[in-house]
C-alpha cells in the first residue's frame, strides 16, 4: 500500500468497533495540513460519511513520511472531551514598558457537543501589564463548552527581567582591595612568611 502511495489507517468508534481504511497519501497530507487536534474531519468509507478526529499519525524518523493514521469517530449529540489549542493575539502593554512575556500554557481541555467544539480559542493579551497574568478561568468559552482544565493555570504573564549586576560589582570591589602584583609592602609591615630578610645597611658598624 505504501509503495503505491497509500496510507493504512483505522477508524475507532466509541463502542470499540474499528474499521480498517487506506488513504491516498497526497490527498490526506493536503487535507490535514492546517488542522488541529480538535478539528472534526469527514471520513468517507464506501459511501458512508463519518465525523472524526485525527487522533494520531505515525511517521518515519528519517523523512517524516506518514506510516499510519488513527481516526476517532465523533457521534452527533454525544458529549466529547477534547484538547483545544490557544491562539494568543495582541502586543501586551507590559512588554512595551520593558517587560517579558511568558506563555506556559498552549491548550486547554474542554467538554461539549461536537457542534459546539471550537477548532481553537482566540485570547487577546494586549491589555496585560507588568506583573499581571491571565489564567484559564479568564478565557471566554462559547455556549455549551465546559472547562475541564484547572482554572488557576497561567496562560500568559508579563514580568520584568532580573538584573544581575550585583555579583559583578562585588568582584570589582574585591579586585580593587587586593594589592597589585609586585607592589612593595607598606612601611612597617611584617615580611611575608618565607621571605628573605632585608639587606643590612652598608654603613652599619659591626660589634
Amino acid at each position: 500500500m505504501r509503495r503505491n502511495g497509500r496510507i493504512p489507517a483505522v477508524l475507532y468508534g466509541r463502542g470499540g468497533k474499528a474499521v480498517s481504511l487506506d488513504l491516498d497519501a497526497q490527498e490526506f497530507v493536503r487535507s490535514v495540513k492546517n488542522i488541529s487536534e480538535s478539528t472534526i474531519v469527514k471520513v468517507e468509507v464506501e459511501g458512508k460519511s463519518y465525523d472524526a478526529f485525527v487522533k494520531d499519525t505515525h511517521r518515519t524518523i528519517i523523512d517524516g513520511n506518514i506510516l499510519h493514521v488513527d481516526f476517532y469517530e465523533v457521534e452527533s449529540g454525544v458529549l466529547l472531551r477534547a484538547r483545544v489549542s490557544l491562539h494568543l493575539s495582541g502586543n501586551p502593554a507590559g512588554v512595551r514598558e520593558g517587560g517579558i512575556l511568558e506563555t506556559p500554557l498552549h491548550e486547554i481541555e474542554v467538554e461539549c457537543l461536537p457542534k459546539d467544539l471550537p477548532e481553537r480559542i482566540e485570547v487577546d493579551i494586549s491589555g496585560l501589564k507588568v506583573n499581571q497574568s491571565l489564567h484559564v478561568r479568564d478565557i471566554p468559552l462559547g455556549a455549551g463548552v465546559r472547562l475541564l482544565s484547572a482554572a488557576d493555570q497561567v496562560v500568559a504573564l508579563v514580568k520584568f527581567a532580573k538584573v544581575e549586576a550585583a555579583p559583578v560589582a562585588e568582584a570589582e570591589a574585591a579586585a580593587g582591595a587586593a594589592p597589585a602584583a609586585g607592589a612593595a609592602p607598606a612601611a612597617g609591615a611584617a615580611p611575608a612568611a618565607g621571605a628573605a630578610p632585608a639587606a643590612k645597611d652598608k654603613g652599619e658598624k659591626k660589634t
